[in-house]
C-alpha cells in the first residue's frame, strides 16, 4: 500500500496492519512511485522466494 506524503515522498506500508501498534508497518520510503512501486514487486516475490 503506498501512500503520498505531504513532502511529496512516497511510502511503502504493510498491507495488514502491526499487531503490537495497530499501524500499517513503515517499508519505506521513496522519492518516486516508481521506486515505491517497484520496492513493493520486490516485496511481493520475496513473500513467496525468500
Amino acid at each position: 500500500m503506498i501512500r503520498k506524503l505531504k513532502s511529496g515522498e512516497y511510502r511503502l506500508y504493510s498491507r495488514k496492519t502491526d499487531p503490537k501498534t495497530g499501524k500499517h508497518r513503515n517499508l519505506g520510503t521513496f522519492s518516486t512511485l516508481e521506486d515505491a512501486q517497484r520496492h513493493e514487486r520486490a516485496v511481493q516475490y520475496f513473500k513467496r522466494h525468500g
